[in-house]
């Protein structure tokens, strides 16, 4: 028998799967991309920021870099530029789309525009889908997640079902991301997802704090009791450059006066009676992070004027020391009052309200967007259900809540939740029963 020859053909080569980098602040705008981009045969890696973008393109090659319009950390047209020059054989994307005019265009870039167009398509059609608050009887009402089904708002005897009622107790969208209708309307990619909302004057809001999070900008919050002024600080804070550093946050209505110097500015041991040891202050102790000053209005007047002088050297001196300590801190002020009226009054130094008041963000009563009670019922109720079924409510709980004006803002309404969530017990539904609106508290 003649051996038979047999061909053996080498294995080919192995093909390194593409790789993009997608680089945003907005958790939501990097998932969607991260689905789309891995249908389409794509490893995805994700960075918060700019500067983490960078550390990832330096440890591991990628094909593509898509950057969002805003980064917490850099400037957009800064980055884009220096890394140009680091990466010339990077596609670089922003998410409209475009690159700069000196970069290459990748083999790949059409399927990057397609995810980028696929990613905002999804976001329109969950926009426009979504039952709007008060907005009548022929709202459609989609169905519930599976699971939730004992939740159903089912009509009133008369056949119909109040829509503020409807959209209440239906499953809610995420947050979304869009182009807005006109130039002067806020966008709604620019939420916080911190700031539960999507009216105008909430996007607003979350606007203002991107634009002044990066600086050293001294701002000024305020708004009503209970309309989430340290939760617009906080957002200030990460979204810095300082918030790998403390956040200090104290309550200038909670400490007594004659305890609040001491508390701000530290002491020495032996400063006055009681004092067995020396403290560092809570200004101090913010070194190189963000101190939040939260009713600043409640501030003595005698204390204001030491406030001052720190606010205009970046110096202090702890209570019963002579030495002048110097401290690096942004400085972050909230108020429930109008410091304007209260410094033309005389009861706050107008000195001081113009070194703080550099940049001003303004928290809205629940009051002035009641189209967002449903995201921020559905935010509550998930919550408070991490360690049991989330409840859901039935026709009267959703009406009950709607009527009501909510002098305490969202405070009150997460306050209404949680008592309503206890009442039911381990009924999966809540009824107007267990809406109890008690004594709000201003």
């Amino acid at each position: 028998m003649q051996p038979v020859s047999v061909n053996i053909l080498p294995a080919p080569p192995r093909i390194r799967p593409r790789t993009a980098l997608v680089a945003s602040a907005d958790r939501s705008f990097r998932q969607r991309l991260v689905q789309i981009l891995s249908g389409l045969r794509w490893q995805v890696r994700e960075a918060e920021g700019g500067a983490e973008a960078w550390a990832e393109a330096e440890s591991s090659p990628v094909e593509a870099v898509i950057v969002d319009s805003w980064l917490p950390d850099l400037d957009v047209a800064e980055f884009l530029k220096d890394f140009r020059g680091s990466f010339p054989q990077v596609d670089l994307v922003t998410a409209s789309g475009s690159s700069p005019e000196e970069g290459p265009r990748g083999p790949y870039r059409q399927e990057l525009l397609y995810a980028m167009r696929r990613s905002q398509d999804t976001d329109t059609a969950a926009w426009n889908t979504a039952p709007a608050l008060g907005a009548g009887s022929a709202d459609r009402v989609p169905p519930p997640a599976p699971g939730h089904e004992a939740g159903v708002i089912f009509p009133f005897p008369d056949g119909t079902a109040p829509g503020a009622a409807a959209a209440l107790a239906a499953p809610r969208p995420g947050p979304v991301r869009m182009a807005a209708a006109a130039r002067n309307e806020p966008s709604a990619s620019e939420r916080l997802p911190e700031l539960i909302g999507n009216a105008p004057c909430m996007i607003e809001v979350s606007r203002r704090v991107r634009l002044v999070a990066p600086r050293n900008t001294p701002v000024l919050i305020e708004g009503p009791t209970g309309s989430g002024k340290e939760l617009v600080a906080e957002a200030l804070h990460r979204l810095s450059a300082r918030s790998r550093n403390p956040f200090v946050a104290i309550n200038c209505a909670a400490i007594p006066e004659a305890l609040l110097e001491a508390e701000l500015f530290g002491h020495t041991r032996g400063a006055f009676t009681g004092a067995v040891q020396g403290r560092t202050g809570r200004i101090e102790s913010a070194d190189g992070g963000t101190l939040f000053l939260d009713e600043i209005g409640e501030m003595p007047l005698s204390l204001q004027s030491k406030l001052l002088r720190f606010v205009e050297c970046g110096e202090l001196q702890r209570v019963g020391d002579n030495e002048s300590v110097k401290v690096d801190v942004r400085i972050l002020a909230a108020t429930h009052r109008s410091l304007a009226d209260d410094a033309q009054k005389g009861s706050f130094r107008s000195d001081l309200y113009y070194r703080l008041a550099v940049f001003l963000i303004r928290t809205p009563s629940l009051a002035e967007h009641p189209q967002d009670l449903p995201l921020l019922v559905n935010h509550f109720l998930q919550q408070l259900g991490r360690e049991m079924p989330v409840k859901r409510l039935d026709e009267g709980a959703a009406a009950k809540l709607a009527a009501h004006d909510w002098p305490g803002n969202v405070r009150e309404l997460e306050h209404v939740l949680e008592r309503g969530v206890i009442l039911a017990g381990d009924e999966p539904v809540l009824t107007g029963a267990e809406i109890d609106f008690g004594r709000a508290v201003n």
